[in-house]
């Protein structure tokens, strides 16, 4: 039986799955994804969605707060935020 695809939307929940850790690297002063034989170095933008990511809050609620911090349209946020969540979470980087 093949797995089925997580599909992410503004309800989600995103959280690291066990054996995924987002960690920053004093040695490097970048934040990093580690999971089993991967490392993902995620860009400034990343890094302030995958802060959020606590298992607790939706994408909207992610969404909602960085449109306040930065200023921009929610509906562009919500986008992004979801689009790049989906791409980590088709890695086995995230679940919901």
């Amino acid at each position: 039986m093949a797995d089925e695809r997580l599909v992410l939307d503004e309800a989600s929940v995103p959280d690291f799955p066990r054996g995924v850790k987002f960690r920053f690297n004093k040695t490097k002063k970048q934040w990093v994804i580690l999971a089993p034989e991967r490392l993902l170095e995620p860009d400034e933008i990343a890094v302030e969605v995958l802060k959020l990511c606590d298992g607790k809050v939706s994408i909207s609620t992610i969404s909602d707060s960085l449109a306040e911090k930065f200023q921009a349209p929610v509906e562009t946020i919500l986008s992004d935020v979801t689009e790049m969540l989906q791409d980590l979470a088709d890695k086995g980087f995230l679940v919901a």
